[in-house]
Parts: structure tokens; sequence; C-alpha cells
């Protein structure tokens, strides 16, 4: 079965303090270990990526691009990171920008208008 995102979000995010602090194993055991099971337990029908930024941006160190099925799926989410060290703790969401790929291709019944095919 093959995943198709009814919505993509870009989720822009600075680390703070506390996450810096943290070795880099002691950063992924707190990822694998406090954030990620409660995304499992009470998000599904989702699927993410990571860009680090913070070589460029001040403002964003990192940009978690999630794609999701539908608005339920990003509600539950945000719900379980909201429920988790990864919001406010270790991260300081700063923005999210949610939208539809191509949703005006949608709407108006056109091909969608890309450098790439999609």
């Amino acid at each position: 079965m093959t995943f198709e995102a009814g919505i993509t979000a870009f989720m822009l995010v600075k680390t703070t303090p506390k996450w810096l602090t943290l070795t880099v194993p002691q950063r992924l055991q707190a990822f694998e270990t406090e954030i990620l099971p409660v995304i499992e337990e009470k998000a599904e029908d989702v699927r993410s990526r990571f860009y680090d930024t913070e070589f460029y941006s001040t403002r964003v160190t990192d940009v978690w691009v999630w794609e999701a099925r539908d608005h339920e799926a990003w509600q539950l989410l945000v719900e379980a990171l909201r429920e988790s060290p990864f919001w406010d703790t270790y991260f300081e969401v700063v923005d999210l920008l949610v939208g539809v790929e191509n949703g005006y291709a949608r709407n108006y019944g056109v091909d969608p208008l890309a450098t790439i095919e999609v």
C-alpha cells in the first residue's frame, strides 16, 4: 500500500539550550525513548524527514517535514508532540507551514505546474 499525503507540514524548530547540553548519544537516546514512543502510540498515518538548517539560519535550526494522510492524523501528531519533551523542552516550534501539494491543480482541474514530474 502506498502512502498518499493529504497534507504536508513544514515544522520550523529551534533547538533549546537543554537539547544542546546533551551529548549526541544522549540526544539519540532521548529522541528514541522520550519522543518516538509518544508519536508511535498516538499518531498514525504520518511520516517525516529532517533537514538541518543551523548552518544557514540563526532563527531556525531544523525543519521537520511531515506528511499526513489527513487533517486528523496531523492533529493527533501535534497533540502527541505537545505531550512529549520535544515541544518546548528540547525544541521551540518557531512556525508551522501546512499546505496541500498542488492544491490549486486539484481545485481547478488542471495539471500541476512543477519543474519535475511527481
